[in-house]
């Protein structure tokens, strides 16, 4: 029983190690926030990184993403890219990212996106980092994030 019991627990880890490309979350009235495609950029100790998700909203009233936080750096703040008329591109720190009651916000790079500031340690390829996203009405999610170089994480996605 106590290896079998051994066994579980094990599998149940690398289930949950594994699974980082679909993380769900609940709140108190439904399914929650689900996070789609969730990976990090790689980067530099001192240096900066970015993730990128989309959150999918399964209640029927909107929800906010209003903070992260992580371990690895010394911020994480929701940022908004975007280019102005002079075809200048800036960025700026956001309050919060709504999701739409049943639909979707997309955290891409030229967008919303999360801005891991003043890295710990570096983020390599292959590694993953724990990110804790915090919502308006859905409560607090960990995630664990894949680092990924942005050409293989691309590669991965549907471009239509």
């Amino acid at each position: 029983m106590k290896k079998f019991l051994s066994v579980l627990l094990i599998g149940a880890y690398l289930l949950s190690a594994c699974g980082n490309s679909a993380m769900s979350g609940h709140n108190d009235s439904g399914e929650g926030i689900e996070v789609r495609g969730v990976w990090a950029r790689a980067g530099m100790a001192g240096g900066n990184s970015a993730a990128y998700m989309t959150l999918v909203n399964h209640e029927a009233q909107d929800d906010a993403l209003v903070g992260v936080s992580s371990n690895v750096a010394d911020a994480v703040e929701i940022h908004l890219s975007a280019m102005d008329a002079n075809g200048v591109m800036s960025m700026t720190r956001q309050d919060k990212v709504i999701v739409p009651a049943n639909g979707e916000a997309e955290l891409k790079s030229g967008g919303y996106h999360v801005m891991i500031i003043g890295l710990k340690q570096d983020l390599k390829v292959g590694d993953h980092i724990s990110l804790t996203l915090t919502f308006e009405k859905g409560g607090a999610l960990n995630l664990t994030v894949p680092v990924q170089d942005s050409a293989d994480a691309m590669d991965g996605m549907d471009m239509h």
